[in-house]
């Protein structure tokens, strides 16, 4: 009969082997697999000595593979989901780029055109809002749609 504490590694380096997860996320999965917290804690301490579970790495890359799509606050909003601090927050952000760019970027894939009245302007800046970009942002994208 295996170890508990090495079957619960080889389900951990599975699940890492696919892609990074955050300690939260991968504390998720787990979960039913271990014998209890201390268990689970000491696998998780392991794989971070390791350096094969990183929160920051976890990030950075969800960061990148995302801001192309969303603005800011949805990709902070996002990693605050997956259980990822502050700090690692604030230090994958600056990959993201200028929200300003990827919000013209956006806007222009998805309508093409200036809004042409104002309920259509109006869409147009909600559909940007739910997209995670500011206000500050969005006004900028208009102002030059307008122009």
């Amino acid at each position: 009969m295996p170890d508990p504490l090495v079957a619960l590694r080889l389900a951990a380096l599975r699940l890492l082997a696919r892609r990074d997860h955050s300690r939260a996320e991968l504390r998720t999965k787990l979960a039913a697999q271990a014998e209890g917290e201390a268990q689970l804690d000491a696998v998780l301490d392991t794989l971070q000595a390791e350096r094969l579970l990183s929160d920051h790495r976890f990030a950075s890359q969800r960061v990148a593979a995302r801001s192309s799509r969303y603005g800011n606050a949805r990709l902070q909003q996002d990693l605050r989901q997956h259980g990822v601090g502050d700090d690692d927050i604030a230090a994958a952000m600056p990959e993201a780029g200028d929200e300003a760019e990827r919000c013209q970027a956006v806007w222009a894939r998805k309508f093409r055109n200036p809004p042409q009245s104002a309920e259509e302007r109006a869409k147009q800046m909600r559909f940007l809002q739910y997209r995670g970009f500011s206000g500050d942002a969005i006004r900028r994208v208009m102002r030059g749609a307008d122009e």
